[in-house]
């Protein structure tokens, strides 16, 4: 019987596929103690800095108490193959040493030990110190401080929970707990721990990746910056405070090994001695000793340095929050009520609170946010308004304005910032009706123009059908509308009718009646529908009759006498220019004749 496995592979495939799916498990830092709570709950910047500084040392001392230094040494050790650099610089400085000294220095130095010593000596100073073996010992020292970094970054990473729990101690008796909780949500964000990966900052592969400016974002990234030149400073200051040490320690222990030898062994001379010692395993085990014990002590001096560094960004955290929201914070000092609306505010909400509060206090005033906090509107524009309603608040710098237009426009308030209605019109003057029918021109030129008109006119447009409307707002400028607007509010219901037939059906005509004067001199005709009939008839040159007609009506009183002038420019020019022509002559024709100079005329003899 032939056996299947295709069921049984492919339970076990589903089921490792579900197993590669769940969070490795990650280490939780500890909550804070009683006595750093209590020392967070600090008077000042200052002690809640002391504060910090305890907490970041606590956390990155135990952190990295449990670093092996010799094991640390002893691979980077192997990894660098030091054995062999040194052994090279040994054979090296013998040789050196061997031609620069006389026969009679060498023998003599097989007899007298102080002589012995100053030749290990020598040649212990000419290997610790050359290029090669200083270079070596600097790489090592910078691959430890890196390893070293690795385990300091993680526990600077695990420092941040404390930290956060710290400013929330500090801050949440002054402002209270949404405060606390929004200012700790900022300083939280960024921060993904990667537990396959190491790194300490001074190499490729990050542990912890920022994706923005937190609290534990920054914190990290100023670890780093402190770990950065940490390898090289490390390296360079085990070279200069070590080599001497190690020139001593490794004299001393080969002079002690001079001493205890045989005269039998001398047969070859003292160096050769030397060198075997200085290569032997032992001698390298007490340098690479000293080297453990000198790196653990420097990189406990920058734990200090390091904590110091996190506690000054936990400060300047807090400081920029507090400045971003520094108008809000005051009111919420000076005011009990305030403050209970601000611990009721969303977290994600304090940046609106602040910009709506800056609102009105520069538009309304400071006491306005405590009638708007008793009324409902505050709560309405930080909780309840649409994004779209800020925006217009914060166009017109009223938060009225922007909770009127929600009100009014509801889903439809996007279109109204879309088409910048509220910068061109009240939401007092319009109704949710009138506000549909100028959207639903579906024009941007269209709606630009017929929100410039007044209310009262834009709802004698609204009685045109669409077609005559559209192309009325599409041919007539803004100051045309303007003005036919000014028509339609001043002017009588048939006038206003006769008009508004006229234009939608020539809209060129309205070039006639844009003046203000023409309009001003038919509103204040007594028959305003002659008036508007007179200036609206076509033009057909010089007519005696039309002019005749025309005149008729300013004798009868019935349209401003201007008017004539607007409409028969040239005749009213003309016909001035007889009349002054007439006058002239018939003032000569009666002005009585001058007596001559000479006063009466002489008789005759």
């Amino acid at each position: 019987m032939t056996v299947s496995l295709r069921l049984p592979v492919s339970l076990l495939t589903a089921a490792a596929l579900v197993l590669c799916q769940l969070p490795l498990p990650t280490a939780v830092a500890d909550p804070i103690s009683r006595a750093d709570y209590e020392a967070c709950q600090a008077k000042d910047d200052g002690a809640l800095k002391a504060a910090v500084i305890a907490i970041a040392t606590d956390a990155i001392s135990n952190g990295t108490k449990s670093i092996d230094y010799k094991a640390l040494v002893a691979d980077q050790w192997r990894q660098r193959n030091l054995d062999q650099i040194i052994d090279s610089r040994v054979d090296i400085a013998v040789a050196e040493i061997t031609n620069e000294t006389s026969w009679s220095d060498r023998l003599q130095s097989l007899a007298n030990s102080e002589k012995s010593q100053q030749l290990a000596t020598m040649v212990a100073e000419r290997v610790y110190r050359s290029d090669a073996v200083k270079a070596g010992i600097e790489d090592l020292a910078s691959g430890v401080a890196a390893e070293v970094g690795k385990s300091i970054e993680f526990a600077s990473s695990d420092a941040t929970g404390p930290l956060l729990d710290c400013l929330k101690a500090y801050v949440g008796p002054r402002y209270g707990s949404a405060v606390a909780d929004a200012l700790a949500s900022d300083a939280s964000k960024g921060v993904v721990v990667d537990p396959s990966k190491g790194s300490g900052g001074v190499g490729a592969g990050s542990v912890l990746k920022e994706t923005s400016g937190g609290l534990a974002g920054a914190t990290i990234l100023i670890v780093r910056r402190q770990l950065a030149n940490l390898a090289e400073r490390v390296g360079q200051r085990i070279v200069g405070s070590v080599l001497s040490r190690l020139v001593s320690v490794v004299a001393g222990g080969v002079g002690l090994v001079l001493i205890a030898k045989d005269l039998w062994d001398f047969r070859n001379g003292v160096l050769p001695i030397i060198a075997t010692e200085m290569k032997a395993p032992a001698t390298k085990d007490k340098v690479r000793e000293e080297l453990a014990n000198t790196l653990q002590e420097q990189m406990n001096e920058h734990v200090a340095a390091i904590a110091n560094a996190a506690a000054e960004n936990v400060i300047n955290v807090w400081q920029t929050f507090r400045r971003a929201h520094a108008l809000v914070l005051r009111i919420a000092d000076e005011n009990g009520e305030f403050r209970k609306f601000l611990d009721g505010v969303k977290p994600d909400a304090l940046p609106r609170l602040d910009e709506v509060v800056s609102i009105l206090v520069a538009s309304e005033g400071e006491p306005s946010i405590l009638q708007r906090l008793q009324d409902g509107s505050l709560n309405s524009a930080v909780h309840l308004m649409p994004d779209k309603g800020l925006e217009i608040a914060r166009d017109l710098k009223s938060v009225g304005a922007g909770l009127d237009w929600t009100a009014l426009a509801g889903d439809q308030l996007g279109r109204v910032t879309e088409y910048e209605l509220h910068k061109r019109m009240s939401p007092k003057d319009l109704t949710r009706a009138s506000l549909d029918r100028i959207l639903a021109l579906n024009d941007r030129i269209a709606i630009i123009r017929i929100a410039s008109v007044p209310p009262e006119a834009r709802e004698m447009l609204f009685t045109l059908n669409s077609s005559d409307l559209d192309s009325l707002l599409r041919s007539l400028s803004e100051d045309e509308l303007r003005a036919l607007a000014g028509y339609l509010s001043g002017l009588k219901p048939g006038p206003r009718e006769k008009v508004l037939r006229a234009v939608s059906a020539d809209p060129s005509k309205m070039q006639i009646l844009a003046s203000r004067h023409v309009r001003e001199r038919i509103l204040a005709s007594s028959d305003q529908g002659a008036a508007a009939d007179m200036m609206l008839a076509p033009s057909s040159g010089y007519s005696t009759k039309v002019l005749g007609d025309d005149l008729k009506l300013v004798w009868d009183g019935r349209v401003a006498p201007l008017l004539l002038w607007d409409k028969h420019p040239q005749a009213v020019a003309g016909a001035g220019l007889v009349s002054l022509i007439l006058l002239a002559w018939l003032a000569r024709l009666f002005r009585p004749r001058r007596m001559p100079s000479g006063g009466a005329p002489a008789s005759r003899a």
